[in-house]
């Protein structure tokens, strides 16, 4: 029998979506939408514009489009805004971003010329392979402040009725939690003070949900996830999930790993390789900024295979990252992986993938799909961590203690049941066993 769903607020008035970095992530998918708006494109890889959800038993041939069974927010609806430490419009950033065609462009030359960053918060210590130039001057609080004041500004000049924040910015160097950050009043006496340890990132996390918006983090900063913002969000009501979209070699792995895993194959080791020339990776190039992404893509295979419960099939294996720097390459990314698997009677084998991806057309639809969850969880009244969002993650956001879910197939389950209960829907079990009672 249905349950009573959550009350969820009506999709009124214009969703608008502030981005943070108008790079080639940002522009792909603010290309991509204006494209899709316009009928000159299909929004492949959206879950929530072409996936499906079952309602019921697999009898009762009941299987919506996600987008006509939840209340999301229509594309016609979204506008946009951003911040980026460079001032090139959204048109001028896509062009040199290199990812998109001149076809898929200049139909919506002048709606991109349209979309001008805002000057970024923005300090170097952070990203030291970057030189800002269209960049905001002040404290810590003062930034803050500046971020709110955008913030505020953006809603009311373009009348909207609801904003999501959404960092598509480069990796920050590696960071601990420290004391600044385990309250919320140390947080903003840190900010009083220009503590350096708060990250731009943080400072637009905190902005946001300070305004009561929802924050997703693209990246994989130490952000929200800190005692002092999971408290804000809280205060306020404010959703947040993240952290890092899980795009090309990771999400390979989420899905062949849960595969080896559930045929009981030993894994010897596990060789990873990126080569990859956009301005992630030369942000990634820095040492610090790469020990940041590495604690992000390290972390899948651990939580995956549970080598403390099968030491004999994974207790020794080696794993390895390696990300380079090669500019010929631009945005088309290719994830290299060399797997030695054991089977029968410890006989070894090998499989080998080579994914020529490309990142910003991976990232894009995730980009959208969180935007718009992520204002469906704020109008369904949801707050704090997003947990059932962790399928668009490399290193989702957890309870304390929790540990995350990484194998795809489960997050897919998880964020499908989350939006079954959200709608009153039974979840689904998968378990069968009726169909064969006599």
């Amino acid at each position: 029998m249905a349950r009573q769903g959550v009350e969820i607020k009506k999709a009124e008035g214009k969703l608008g979506v502030l981005l943070v970095g108008l790079g080639a992530v940002s522009t792909t998918f603010v290309a991509g939408v204006e494209l899709i708006k316009r009928g000159l494109a299909h929004p492949i890889g959206s879950l929530t514009q072409i996936g499906t959800i079952r309602l019921g038993k697999r009898t009762d041939g009941k299987t919506p489009k996600i987008k006509d069974f939840i209340p999301l927010t229509q594309l016609e609806d979204l506008v946009f805004g951003a911040w980026d430490v460079f001032a090139d419009d959204a048109f001028e950033a896509a062009s040199k971003a290199g990812v998109l065609e001149n076809t898929h462009l200049q139909p919506i030359q002048e709606t991109l010329h349209a979309l001008k960053p805002w000057p970024a918060a923005f300090d170097k210590n952070f990203v030291k392979k970057l030189d800002g130039t269209h960049i905001k001057k002040g404290t810590r609080r003062e930034l803050a402040d500046q971020v709110i004041a955008d913030i505020e500004q953006f809603k009311k000049e373009n009348g909207c009725d609801r904003i999501v924040t959404i960092w598509c910015g480069s990796t920050e160097v590696y960071k601990e939690v420290g004391p600044a950050h385990q309250s919320l009043k140390a947080f903003e006496q840190a900010l009083d003070q220009d503590d350096q340890s708060i990250a731009p990132s943080m400072i637009y996390a905190y902005a946001s949900l300070k305004l009561g918006f929802p924050f997703a983090n693209g990246a994989p900063n130490l952000t929200t996830d800190i005692p002092a913002l999971l408290e804000l969000a809280q205060e306020t009501h404010s959703p947040i999930s993240g952290k890092d979209f899980k795009t090309g070699q990771t999400l390979m792995k989420t899905i062949l790993a849960p595969g080896f895993k559930a045929r009981y194959l030993g894994i010897e080791g596990w060789f990873s390789t990126n080569i990859l020339g956009n301005r992630d990776g030369e942000v990634l190039d820095d040492p610090e900024s790469f020990k940041t992404k590495e604690a992000s893509k390290l972390g899948v295979l651990d939580t995956i295979l549970q080598p403390h419960l099968y030491p004999e099939l994974y207790g020794n294996l080696y794993h390895k990252v390696r990300i380079n720097y090669y500019p010929p390459r631009g945005d088309n990314k290719e994830g290299w992986d060399n797997i030695d698997l054991v089977g029968w009677l410890g006989y070894p084998m090998q499989i080998k993938v080579d994914f020529l991806c490309r990142d910003s057309i991976l990232a894009a639809p995730l980009v959208l799909d969180l935007v718009l969850f992520s204002d469906l969880a704020k109008r369904a009244g949801l707050k704090g961590i997003q947990e059932w969002l962790s399928f668009y993650y490399k290193s989702p956001m957890t309870a304390p203690g929790l540990y995350p879910e990484h194998n795809l197939f489960i997050q897919e389950m998880k964020l499908k049941n989350t939006l079954r209960f959200l709608m009153g829907e039974e979840q689904i079990t998968h378990l069968g066993l009726d169909y064969y009672e006599q």
